[in-house]
Parts: C-alpha cells; sequence; structure tokens
C-alpha cells in the first residue's frame, strides 16, 4: 500500500486520523507526560546521534551537511534495527511522527520522512533520477546562506580590480551576476513548494543566513558602481536595502515571537554577525555609489547604515564571545561561519574607508571619529585571525573533525577577500603605505583562497553526480 507519514508535533492535538503515533526524538519532551502525548511507541535509537544533533542545532548554515550525515547514520547497525520498523510500519498503517520541535516539517523529523517515502533498496530496485529531480532536490535543500557564494565571488572580485588584474575580476563579477540569477529563482521556488522548510529556517537560528541574499546584492552594487554601471549599482542597491529593511527587522521578530520557542545561548553563532554585515552592506553600497552621483541621500544612507551596524557588530560580538568563553563547543559545531566574525568587523571598516571618500559637507560626524574607529576595529580584526586559525587547527588536527568540503567554506572566502580590501584601502584613506602593500598581498591570498574552493566545490558536485550514477543517495554538502 502507498505510505502515509505525517510529522507533527507531540504537543499538538491528538487528530482521529493520526494512525500509530511514534516519538522520534532522542529525549522525553518536556511539559508532557506520557499519557498526554497518547503515543503507541517511543523509538529513541533512531533520532539522530547525540553529536550530530548538537552539530547541527549549533551551527544553523549546514542543513543539507546535517540530511547527508542522518541519512547515513539511518544505515548504520545502531540505527538501522529502528529504521527498518518505522518502515514496516509506514508500509502496512497510517504513520505520525512526532517531535518535541517547534517545526515539524523541519530537522530530522523531515529527512526520517523523506527516507521511509523512499523505496527500500533491499526489496527493490532504487528508483532512477533524472536531471530535473536532481535540480529539484537540490533546490529544496538549498542552504539558506547559498548566497555566500556571491558574496564571496563579488568581494574578490572588487580586490582584483583594485590589484589591478581586471580580466580576472571581470570574469568573477560574471560568476557572481550567473550566481544572483540562478540562486534568486530557487529560492523563490524553494519558498513557494517548501514554504514549511523555509519558516523552519526563518523563525530558527539560521534566520541570519537570509541576509546573504541582501549583502551578495550590496556587495555586487558597491562592485559595479566604481565601472560607472550606475543604473545596475542602483538596481542592486534598492533591491539591497529594501531587503534589509525588511528581513533586518523580520528575523530578530520572528526569533521573539516564535511560538514554543526554546531560547539559548547555544543558538548563538557566527552567521548572527550576518545582521551587522547586512547593516554595512547598504553603507558599503550606498557610499560606493555616492561617488559616482550626486545628491544628499546617499551619503546619508551611507552614514547611518555604518553606525547601525556598528551597533548590531558590538552586540552580536558580546553575545558570540560570551558563547564562546561560557558554554561547550564541540569541534563538529565550530564550524568556518565564526570567520564572520572577522568579516563583520572588516567590512564596517570598508564602509568607514568609503565615507571618508566622500565630500565633508555631506557628513553627519566628524572624520576624524569615522577614521579612528575604522582603524580600531580593523585591529581587532587582525587580532582575531591567529584565534580564528588556531581553532581551525584545534577542529581539524587536535579532535580530528575530517576536512572535507561544505557550503560552509564560502563563510570563510568572505571574510579574507574582505579583510584583504579593507587593509589596502583604509591604508590608502590613512595615506598608510605598507598597509597599502600588505592589503595587495592579501587581496592575492583571498583571490586563491577562493579559488580553492571553486575548485571543491566542483569536486564535490562531480563525487555526488557519480555517486547518484551508481543509484546511491547523492546529497551535495554544497546544497
Amino acid at each position: 500500500m502507498a505510505k502515509q507519514v505525517t510529522c507533527r508535533t507531540v504537543y499538538e492535538q491528538t487528530p482521529v486520523e493520526d494512525g500509530t503515533r511514534v516519538l522520534v526524538d532522542r529525549v522525553w519532551p518536556q511539559d508532557i507526560s506520557e499519557e498526554a502525548a497518547r503515543l503507541d511507541e517511543w523509538l529513541s535509537t533512531v533520532a539522530p546521534s547525540a553529536a550530530l544533533q548538537r552539530s547541527y542545532s549549533q551551527d544553523p548554515l549546514e542543513y543539507a551537511e546535517f540530511r547527508h550525515r542522518y541519512l547515513a547514520e539511518l544505515e548504520d547497525p545502531e540505527h538501522r534495527q529502528a529504521a527498518n520498523h518505522l518502515r514496516d510500519l509506514a508500509e502496512h498503517t497510517r504513520l505520525t511522527l512526532l517531535t518535541s520541535a517547534e517545526d515539524p516539517h523541519g530537522g530530522h523529523v523531515a529527512v526520517l520522512a523523506e527516507w521511509l517515502a523512499r523505496a527500500d533498496p533491499a526489496r527493490s530496485d532504487p528508483p532512477s533520477r533524472g536531471f530535473l529531480a536532481r535540480v529539484s532536490s537540490a533546490v529544496a535543500d538549498l542552504n539558506a546562506g547559498a548566497f555566500a557564494f556571491v558574496m564571496g565571488t563579488g568581494i574578490v572580485s572588487t580586490g582584483l580590480n583594485i590589484n589591478g588584474a581586471h580580466t580576472a575580476s571581470a570574469v568573477l563579477l560574471v560568476v557572481g551576476l550567473i550566481g544572483c540569477a540562478v540562486l534568486l529563482p530557487a529560492y523563490a521556488w524553494r519558498l513557494l513548494r517548501r514554504r514549511e522548510r523555509i519558516v523552519a529556517d526563518f523563525v530558527g537560528p539560521r534566520g541570519f543566513s537570509f541576509l546573504t541574499i541582501v549583502i551578495a546584492a550590496d556587495v555586487m552594487a558597491a562592485r559595479l558602481a566604481p565601472d560607472g554601471h550606475t543604473a545596475a549599482a542602483g538596481a542592486f542597491l534598492a533591491f539591497g536595502a529594501v531587503g534589509w529593511l525588511l528581513l533586518g527587522y523580520a528575523i530578530p521578530l520572528g526569533l521573539i515571537a516564535s511560538v514554543r520557542r526554546n531560547p539559548s545561548l547555544d543558538h548563538v553563532n557566527g552567521a548572527w554577525f550576518l545582521w551587522a554585515v547586512g547593516s554595512e552592506s547598504v553603507a558599503l553600497a550606498a557610499a560606493a555609489l555616492a561617488q559616482q552621483v550626486s545628491g544628499r541621500q546617499l551619503p546619508v544612507l551611507a552614514l547611518v547604515c555604518w553606525g547601525i551596524g556598528l551597533v548590531q557588530y558590538l552586540l552580536i560580538a558580546g553575545m558570540v564571545l560570551g558563547r564562546l568563553l561560557t558554554r561547550p563547543v564541540e569541534p563538529g559545531s565550530l564550524m568556518t561561519s565564526s570567520w564572520i566574525f572577522m568579516g563583520a568587523a572588516a567590512i564596517t571598516v570598508l564602509a568607514g574607508t568609503r565615507l571618508l571618500s566622500l565630500p565633508s559637507g555631506n557628513m553627519l560626524l566628524s572624520r576624524p571619529v569615522i577614521a579612528g574607529t575604522s582603524v580600531v576595529l580593523w585591529s581587532f580584526s587582525t587580532w582575531l585571525i591567529p584565534l580564528l586559525l588556531a581553532l581551525g587547527v584545534w577542529r581539524h588536527v587536535v579532535r580530528k573533525v575530517p576536512f572535507r568540503y561544505e557550503f560552509g567554506w564560502w563563510n570563510l572566502v568572505f571574510p579574507i577577500g574582505m579583510y584583504g580590501v579593507t587593509t589596502h584601502e583604509l591604508g590608502r584613506a590613512t595615506g598608510t603605505s605598507w598597509m597599502t602593500t600588505l592589503g595587495r598581498w592579501e587581496i592575492w591570498v583571498g583571490a586563491l583562497v577562493w579559488l580553492a574552493v571553486i575548485i571543491a566545490m566542483a569536486g564535490a558536485a562531480v563525487r555526488a553526480h557519480l555517486t547518484t550514477g551508481h543509484g546511491g543517495d547523492a546529497v551535495g554538502s554544497s546544497a
């Protein structure tokens, strides 16, 4: 018979048509008794391992990686017996999977329902999957922060343009524009077809990742403006500013007003800095465009957003440092999003240097205040780099977390590229020659990191395609 699998939160009232109700969480839910839950079974052994669950909850940029690892866990001996039991139930009765999570259509329950919906490879041949089916699956699992690819590509293109590598810069600019043209419709499709998962991402710790859409648009605007493409830059800035205004309020309001949320300092991570980066990206794009067109509106917008982003950065920095210093940190959850800590400071400095390039009559703050703040933040971002490198060594060398491609690597490209551009531009604005020289070298480092990550991403895509071609489950970590 056709499988009928439903996902519900254990706190919902029990509909008559629920059929067999099975709790699939590892830990019993709070504030509900066994009698009130009205369970038929509790299969704790089918839930993700404790280490995997902590990794997913503490680093919200990696749903596709979590899905990939949980699907692999369902095939191991620890999970297999319970998973096969669920498959048997699904084939002979209506099955309802229960969880204490706020959104039953996200997290491990959604992955488990997907696994149950597949044909059992031990009982039948795996269905062939065409190109469109694979694309649909990839879009369904699209990373909430997928526009980090455009962010990293755009800032490296800006750096190469500064270094005089105009051809390479133009190529990366085109790559970034293609990325926008592909990813924006993919987000729209996911919103229409996978709304539950989008909502779950939006009102959870991964909500700030959606600000990568705004940041990418503003980075492209800042790249296009110096080349005289003012109309295109203005369009990107308008899109970014409206998106910043909507998402900048909606995401924190969603976190605050979410029903049955479970607030915890453990949910705070480097991705939260995107709140500040979003504000600074608007300031950066507005200041870059203000150098090409006349008027007071753009300089005022740039200065106001710079101030907002500065305060947001200081607030988030305190929260993230408090979380790192006072709460246990799993090496598997210490992802590359931590580098946004440095990147957020760097983009604040870069926006400050762009403000220093504007005419004095358009400034609401004195130049010494902007310049002094920029130097202090650049110093702090420089101090952070050895700390972030040491944490990477601890994660991969000491704790032996496998060093393999995951989409979070793009969160490394943007901060490194941004730091190089920022160093050069701060040196130019302050007349510090050694800083401009250092910045040029750092820009080349950022370009090499971009190249390494794009090669790793392509390699992961090829491996996933080969796996799919042999009938296995291909879950690209770059999704």
